[in-house]
């Protein structure tokens, strides 16, 4: 008599208590959102390295965004009075709020649901984020910005934006950005991260950055969109020399005389709008070089403004020969008069980067925070503002 066939382990005829496949990952509660940026801090000694250089004190509130399963949180709660975590994704949140159930530390944790840009943080003297890639940029500077900043942040991010963050003038890293961070914090780089200790591993490696803004009186006592705003024309090409940057570009001149009209209304001054005389228009018009490569890190100086469109060349084979023999392409001189109070605006941008500060053959690559202070002390002093 022949034996009866059994069904294949694993099957579809398996029963109730037969092994799972080797597929099915039985400790997958949910899948990670990328979305969101959700990749996991699994190592326990970078997560308690990371709470260690955080320097808590037993009396401290700690501000934790994306607290993802709670790696972190249980760690902090270990070492401070109170937790505030803020997060999206609020199968998350629940999993945090698990992690201390029926603990002792679950009266001192408060999860907060929504997005942490968006949402008005209570007081708290410490940050520590295993940041979402997003919202890098808008976190650091929404701490940065508050009326009563932390005493200090230890964030990790992706491993470019925080070398970007503690890069020096000189360094190919440097920007606006890293203008920006170290005018109102000092910050300081305490480890790198590999892919491999998060699940899932994101694409590149991290860092861990320490942030502490500056406060009382090292605080700057300057506008930041004011700031700001001079530092995204200085870095729309950083390798670029500053005459080229602020003269060699109609529209930074434009908006220049704009902002000057306005502070002059503001101000009851009056402005000379009549047409200049021809001898007064024939000013050397700055050589730009439109077909330059940009360097790394200009392109997103201006936040995409200086992409260009994948559409088809239409320039005339005329100008692409006279282009390729090498031969100089004539220019249109333009039909259209300056203003007197244009040709104003034009000398006292002149006058700023060549005779007060000096930093006219200068890049911006190069400057360092006491150049722009000197630049944009020099630049109001001329009633020439940016916000």
């Amino acid at each position: 008599m022949g034996k009866a066939k059994s069904a294949k382990r694993g099957g579809a005829n398996s029963g109730p208590y037969e092994r799972p496949a080797k597929h099915a990952a039985a400790n997958n509660v949910f899948k990670f959102s990328k979305d969101f940026g959700q990749h996991i801090l699994k190592n326990p000694g970078i997560a308690e390295t990371i709470v260690n250089k955080a320097y808590l004190k037993p009396t401290d509130t700690v501000l934790e965004v994306g607290p993802g399963t709670g790696n972190l949180t249980v760690k902090i709660l270990e070492q401070a009075k109170k937790v505030i975590a803020v997060e999206m994704d609020p199968r998350m949140a629940a999993e945090t709020t698990k992690r201390v159930q029926g603990k002792p530390e679950h009266k001192r944790l408060e999860v907060l649901l929504g997005d942490v840009i968006k949402t008005t943080l209570p007081t708290f003297d410490v940050c520590i984020s295993n940041t979402p890639y997003q919202i890098s940029s808008p976190l650091v500077f929404k701490l940065l910005s508050l009326p009563n900043p932390p005493r200090t942040c230890v964030l990790m991010f992706q491993r470019e934006f925080a070398l970007r963050l503690t890069a020096r003038p000189g360094d190919a890293l440097y920007c606006r950005l890293s203008v920006n961070a170290q005018f109102w914090a000092h910050i300081t780089h305490i480890l790198k991260v590999g892919r491999n200790n998060f699940r899932p591993p994101p694409q590149v490696d991290s860092s861990v950055v320490r942030i502490e803004p500056k406060l009382g009186s090292e605080r700057p006592n300057i506008s930041f969109e004011e700031w700001d705003g001079m530092l995204r024309v200085c870095f729309n090409r950083k390798n670029k020399v500053l005459r080229a940057s602020w003269l060699g570009s109609k529209e930074v001149l434009s908006m220049l005389e704009r902002n000057y009209r306005l502070w002059c209304a503001t101000n009851d001054i009056p402005v000379d709008d009549t047409l200049a005389d021809e001898d007064e228009d024939e000013i050397d018009e700055m050589e730009v070089d439109e077909n330059a490569p940009p360097n790394p890190g200009d392109e997103d100086e201006w936040d995409g403004i200086m992409d260009v469109d994948g559409e088809a060349d239409d320039t005339p084979s005329f100008f692409k020969e006279m282009k390729a023999s090498g031969s100089e392409i004539p220019k249109t001189k333009s039909k259209r008069r300056k203003t007197r109070v244009a040709l104003l605006v034009k000398e006292k941008v002149r006058k700023v980067l060549e005779d007060v500060t000096e930093l006219a053959d200068k890049r911006s690559g190069k400057c360092d925070e006491n150049d722009f202070l000197r630049l944009l002390a020099a630049f109001n002093a001329e009633g020439i503002h940016f916000s």
